[in-house]
């Protein structure tokens, strides 16, 4: 179990070789059903491991940990942007180092008092499902359209919180395996010495990279450096004996914010495309593992204890979420639901546990338990996220954009039967005739469908934009295509092909494409503005709120003020709004205008003396007034 040494090469093949069949098979299933697709991957290797005969698969700790869970977290963190992180990063520590140190002992203390556990056992438990999972959740998340904010706050919470896990259970392991007993101040030292050893060197070779990818320009090269980052990164630190695992995930935020500006377009889009694949290809492995590891004999013969410890690891997470999220106070009370259900416990889990030494007391009790809520985690928490986001209504979508899907799925049918029937008329299989009798009723269904689309876009513009955003990507798409084939046959140089790549490239990247501006110049029509916000920002927040307001498509006026008692130049910017879009100005002006502490003077009370006493106060943010017009013209 703990090695491969009695396996020949090719059978190590052939056992990649089924599991990668399996999560094939298992995605297409996913996607069909609209299953979590990693959920699925467990479920099938639950099932699978007795008919196939898969029981003793080697899986051991080091496979999972030095081997498939580098990529999955450089892979998350790579894509996590700082000024996503920044505006809650104080929450997401608080919930990864004393959320963690507090799930450890709660639930080690319930399981020690209640399933009677031995203390020792007890506070490894606790430390090893302290790490949480969220791989299914985060990809339910991008595929609902849940706010970005929320899957930030749930996948960085994951990221840092599986290093203080680790950490906490080396100490843990210690502590129980050793006869020297406990040292609280010995303790605290080597938390904080393997936790920041880990940032130090995570950090350290994420500049470092960043710096040699900014002098190259080749996609094949910056991809291997961002993969030897990976491993690189995780293996240098375990050999110092610090936090490999934080060293990665330090390591591929600092490399994804930094390196993809020394990189060219097509850099950039072979390196996502690239970790896109290996994050798949670990995920698929490491929750089929999962599903293969799980013995359902030894869960059956310790259910009592593994009821225990679901409700005390459910019961902790109550205590760390709803606890800590006070310190956050813009936090709504529907995004702390989804926080504390989120949190699965998965591959981190796994290889801990596997870890543990067998002569460990109530070592086999420690398995199931681990084992259990691992499960009930990802079928159960997994199988109900999707509802309890709905019900929660965390996914905007406005009525106007629900009646143009539905009329564009009867555009496509309407479209699709008279293509058919056309076809078998031409075919000699129906009456040319009859064709003739349907044709007429098809065209003016199609015509009426065009009509009440076209009506529904200039309403909203913001359903033409998403339109004219996928006809830009897919025709992108193609060019690229046809500039592959031009240069393959001969036609152009490779000089040639490389510049037009480059273009092509450049153009697929660029984001927040200001169609509306175009649209307009293209028309001479604006949309119907039915509502006006009066927006009171500070100066400093101005150009961000601003640009991210027209980049959307936005009218927007300013107008200079100051207020409060801190004499601060305000503005002031009126904004006119189409139906249906509030809640976009909204979300825009979230994410731009940010509170901050400031320090005013005050006089020093009870001294003759001008002394004054700077004072913190909270400034910042948006002040949002919404009208209703009556009347607009335009002249």
């Amino acid at each position: 179990m703990d090695n491969m040494s009695g396996y020949t090469i090719l059978e190590i093949e052939g056992l990649i070789l089924l599991l990668l069949v399996v999560a094939l098979a298992v995605a297409w299933l996913a996607k069909r059903f609209r299953w979590p697709y990693t959920v699925g991957l467990v479920l099938v290797g639950l099932f699978i491991t007795p008919v196939l005969h898969l029981e003793e698969i080697p899986v051991s700790p080091d496979l999972i940990l030095g081997l498939l869970v580098p990529p999955l977290l450089f892979e998350a963190a790579f894509h996590i942007r700082f000024e996503d992180l920044r505006r809650d990063l104080w929450l997401i520590l608080l919930l990864a180092i004393p959320g963690v140190i507090v799930t450890t002992f709660l639930v080690g203390g319930a399981v020690y008092w209640i399933a009677g556990i031995s203390m020792g056992t007890a506070l490894v438990f606790g430390s090893l499902v302290a790490a949480t999972d969220p791989v299914a959740v985060v990809a339910l998340f991008k595929q609902l359209g849940v706010p970005k904010r929320l899957q930030i706050l749930l996948e960085g919470e994951s990221l840092f919180n599986d290093g203080t896990a680790i950490v906490m259970f080396g100490l843990m392991l210690g502590i129980a395996t050793s006869d020297s007993g406990f040292s609280i101040l010995g303790s605290v030292g080597d938390f904080l010495f393997i936790a920041g050893g880990g940032l130090i060197v995570g950090l350290a070779l994420g500049l470092i990279a960043s710096q040699v990818i900014g002098r190259i320009d080749d996609a094949l090269v910056e991809t291997t450096i961002t993969t030897t980052l990976a491993f690189g990164a995780y293996l240098i630190a375990e050999h110092y004996h610090v936090s490999g695992v934080l060293a990665v995930v330090v390591a591929g935020i600092v490399n994804g914010n930094i390196g993809p500006r020394g990189m060219s377009p097509t850099t950039r889009i072979v390196v996502n495309n690239f970790w896109e694949y290996i994050a798949f290809l670990a995920n698929s492995l490491i929750f089929l593992l999962i599903g293969l590891t799980i013995n359902l004999d030894i869960l059956l013969e310790n259910i009592v204890p593994i009821l225990i410890a679901i409700g005390a690891t459910l019961g902790a997470r109550v205590v760390s979420i709803y606890g800590f999220s006070v310190f956050a106070r813009d936090i709504p009370t529907s995004w702390k639901h989804v926080l504390y259900w989120g949190g699965l416990r998965g591959a981190i889990v796994l290889a801990l546990v596997l870890s543990v030494p067998e002569t460990l007391v109530d070592q086999e009790r420690l398995l199931a338990m681990a084992f259990g809520v691992v499960l009930f985690t990802l079928l159960i928490q997994g199988f109900t996220m999707e509802k309890l986001v709905n019900k929660m209504n965390l996914i905007h979508r406005s009525s106007i954009q629900e009646r143009y899907e539905r009329r564009h799925a009867r555009f496509v049918a309407n479209r699709s039967a008279a293509d058919h029937l056309q076809k078998m008329t031409q075919q000699g299989l129906l009456s040319a005739h009859v064709w003739g009798q349907m044709k007429p009723i098809f065209e003016e269904r199609e015509k009426a469908f065009v009509n009440s689309l076209q009506e529904l876009m200039a309403k909203n513009p913001a359903v033409e934009i998403e339109g004219l955003d996928t006809a830009r990507r897919e025709a992108l798409r193609v060019e690229r295509a046809s500039l592959g084939s031009l240069f393959r046959n001969g036609v152009i140089s490779e000089e040639i092909y490389n510049d037009l790549i480059g273009e092509v490239d450049e153009a697929l990247t660029q984001q927040n494409i200001n169609w509306s501006q175009l649209l307009h110049l293209n028309d001479g029509k604006r949309p119907e503005i039915t509502k006006m916000m009066a927006v009171i920002i500070q100066e400093d927040d101005l150009q961000s709120a601003h640009k991210g307001l027209s980049r959307a498509g936005f009218g927007v006026d300013q107008l200079p003020s100051t207020g409060g008692f801190l004499s601060r130049h305000n503005v002031t910017l009126l904004v006119g709004i189409p139906e249906g879009r509030e809640r976009d100005v909204v979300n825009i002006l979230n994410r731009y205008c940010h509170r901050r502490v400031e320090h005013v003077r005050t006089p020093l009370e009870g001294t003759f003396l001008p002394l004054q006493r700077p004072t913190p106060v909270e400034v910042g943010g948006a002040t949002i007034f919404t009208f209703d017009i009556e009347a607009y013209h335009e002249f």
